[in-house]
């Protein structure tokens, strides 16, 4: 908004105020001026400044808003302007006048008045000068007035020709009202454009007839002219979210409209008419004025802010000084502060505590403690505080989530993983089709909560590959969003991941290998042996993920308790086809509950003593059907192996022509050791043969020397 000084001179005296301490005290105010204006008017220099307020200070865009502000950072007081409105006989029966609006939400304060024998339109050059000041050029007209008012109010008003309204009625009564419109309601407004309404749009009636989109544009029939000899002048407030919705439904955004949007309050709205009709006179002595149509919803009272000295030097700090010791704002300062800003209040002493009642129109900016300390500073001047980085007396603990997130993330990067992060917000079209829609998104690709963490770690190892990049084997811990959002939805933390698709080599001289599914069962099973979990792994025969995962070469891992943990498994076939990925791409997506809840409850792992006598290892091979598990195998071994049998590991699986069909052949290679005595051959082998009975009697295996 461009600001005349010399008009602000005029409502506080500002002459003697160096022109660098006001911009800087208006900038550190919260007030930040964009352009400074050396204007010639009637060959005389003035200076104009281009000032911009935040969206929540919608008192300070007018002349009287400024002067205000520069009042109460300056320390001045505000002059009074002498309107003549002792001749205005309505003015004592307002409140006796009927209410004609309804919805008090989309208009709190209605005014309309009658204004007759307007013959001429002479604007006062002191007017033309001020709208020159304030960067817009007069037209010696109406239009004049009603920017003039705007400009020192902040209030503007709509201007209809009232002859103009008698012809069309063929009444010379009628009531104003406000109105929703009909449903494809056509209004041809007076920017010569055609609306088509709909039941969202406010209207203003007279009677039946259409006279005006409600706070935004008049109807081109009844909008003034030249030849115009009487007036209604409509004052109102109107609701700033309705306002915003009808210019976003219509495209039209007029300059009456953009100042309802910024949520205008209705404190001085009878004085701004006043000053309208004082300015109407000065070229039409006999002007006739009467108050038409009022309506003005209860008085808004504000709840008292407690605002307490001890949160207010917390806050703000210490305030600069010469000697060592810290000094802070004193009582009587801030008292001083709440004064200047025209805050009623009561102080009480013994508490160093003031209960603060904001006036109405700061009502919407200034509604906690927070904002009265804010208030305080900005009058003091921030850059009077000391700047100092606040002392930490106690250091908070790390909670057992915490702790695990940060072994979990270790053991992860230890296997070579990096982590990464993406958004909770997916686009709509992933690899999974049980996303939550959002109901109103800013943009198409972030349409979607994500119900899977997997399909984001997938698309960011395509767009790498894409761009060149070396693969990527990472990890991310994210929220997922399960069920349906219109009822109810469950927020989870998961973990996932994603690894190979690359060859490797385990000594240089070799070829590089792709990595098999057991060497990433192995890699998934290293990172639970950290964690001191051992998860069962079933086959998975879910159909839900079946697009991400390979039908054949998934499995889904449990706790000891059937608590589900997770699942992992290769990528599909058809999707890394599609995606143009590695066929060797394994996956993994685990719940991060299930993982704390037993890290939580796992005991401590007991150290074992360390055994003195040597280790016997023995080779045992045997034919066995293919249904049955190994791990019902490796079971069946530990319980008659007897307490020297301490290890197990499965050297060879073969198929071939000498094995019958459905039979496989195990080569296993057995430790035993004790810890009280060097083991015989002849100990061993009659554990070994007790082990063969078994493999033969109980799962009809078929022993091979």
């Amino acid at each position: 908004m461009q600001t005349s000084l010399k008009w602000v001179n005029e409502l506080v005296n500002i002459e003697t105020v160096n022109l660098d301490y006001l911009i800087e005290k208006l900038t550190l105010g919260g007030f930040e001026v964009e352009e400074i204006f050396e204007l010639n008017i009637n060959n005389k220099r003035e200076i104009a400044l281009d000032i911009s307020a935040t969206a929540n200070r919608s008192d300070s865009l007018s002349i009287q808003g400024i002067a205000n502000e520069i009042a109460a950072l300056l320390d001045k007081p505000i002059k009074p302007v002498n309107y003549s409105i002792t001749n205005l006989s309505w003015k004592l029966d307002i409140e006796n006048l009927s209410e004609t609006i309804e919805d008090e939400q989309s208009c709190s304060t209605f005014i309309a008045m009658t204004v007759k024998n307007l013959n001429d339109f002479t604007v006062p050059k002191w007017i033309k000068n001020k709208l020159v000041s304030s960067g817009i050029t007069p037209t010696n007209s109406l239009l004049d007035f009603q920017n003039y008012i705007v400009l020192e109010t902040g209030y503007p008003f709509e201007f209809y020709d009232l002859d103009k309204i008698y012809s069309t009625l063929n009444k010379s009564k009628f009531n104003l009202t406000i109105r929703t419109a009909t449903s494809d309601e056509e209004f041809f407004a007076s920017n010569d454009i055609n609306y088509l309404l709909n039941e969202s749009i406010l209207i203003i009636k007279a009677n039946e007839l259409p006279i005006s989109i409600a706070g935004m544009i008049p109807k081109k029939d009844f909008s003034y002219s030249n030849n115009t000899k009487s007036l209604l002048i409509e004052g109102s407030i109107f609701n700033s979210t309705n306002i915003r919705q009808q210019s976003r439904n219509l495209g039209l955004r007029t300059d009456r409209s953009a100042r309802y949007e910024k949520s205008l309050k209705n404190t001085n709205l009878l004085e701004s008419f006043y000053k309208l009709i004082y300015l109407l006179r000065i070229s039409n002595p006999k002007l006739i004025c009467q108050l038409h149509t009022i309506k003005e919803s209860p008085k808004y009272k504000t709840e008292p802010i407690l605002l307490q000295y001890k949160i207010i030097t917390e806050i703000l700090g210490p305030i600069k000084k010469l000697s060592s010791d810290d000094e802070y704002l004193t009582p009587d300062l801030i008292t001083n502060y709440l004064n200047r800003l025209k805050f009623t209040h009561t102080y009480d002493k013994s508490k160093l505590t003031w209960k603060v009642s904001v006036p109405y129109l700061r009502s919407d900016d200034i509604t906690r403690e927070i904002d009265l300390v804010e208030e305080i500073g900005r009058l003091h001047g921030f850059n009077n505080f000391l700047a100092r980085v606040p002392q930490i007396k106690t250091i908070g603990n790390e909670d057992s989530s915490y702790k695990i997130r940060k072994k979990i993330t270790s053991c992860f990067l230890n296997l070579g993983l990096n982590e990464l992060i993406h958004y909770s917000l997916v686009k709509e079209k992933t690899f999974t089709n049980n996303e939550i829609k959002l109901i109103n998104p800013l943009i198409a690709d972030y349409s979607n909560l994500r119900s899977k963490l997997l399909p984001s770690l997938i698309q960011t190892i395509q767009e790498n590959l894409k761009q060149g990049n070396p693969f990527i084997e990472g990890f991310e811990f994210g929220h997922v969003f399960l069920g349906n959002i219109k009822n109810n939805f469950q927020e989870k933390e998961h973990i996932a991941g994603v690894f190979g698709g690359i060859d490797t080599k385990s000594v240089w001289s070799d070829l590089s290998q792709p990595l098999s599914w057991f060497e990433a069962k192995g890699k998934v099973e290293q990172f639970f042996k950290q964690l001191n979990i051992m998860p069962q792994w079933e086959i998975y025969s879910g159909l839900k993920n079946s697009e991400i995962f390979h039908p054949y070469s998934t499995a889904q891992l449990y706790l000891d308790n059937k608590v589900e943990l997770g699942i992992f498994g290769q990528i599909h076939p058809i999707l890394a086809k599609q995606l143009n990925l590695p066929f060797n791409l394994y996956l993994f997506e685990f719940d991060f509950e299930s993982i704390q809840n037993q890290i939580q409850t796992n005991k401590l792992k007991m150290y074992q003593n360390y055994s003195f006598y040597p280790k016997l290892v023995k080779d045992l091979s045997f034919i066995i059907h293919k249904d049955t598990s190994f791990k019902k195998i490796e079971e069946l071994l530990y319980l008659n192996g007897t307490t020297f049998l301490t290890n197990i590991i499965l050297l060879d699986e073969y198929k071939g022509k000498s094995i019958p069909n459905d039979h496989i052949s195990f080569c296993l290679q057995l430790t035993f050791q004790s810890d009280e005595k060097t083991m015989q051959n002849k100990e061993i082998e009659g554990i070994i043969n007790n082990l063969q009975l078994l493999l033969t009697d109980k799962l009809k295996a078929r022993i091979r020397t």
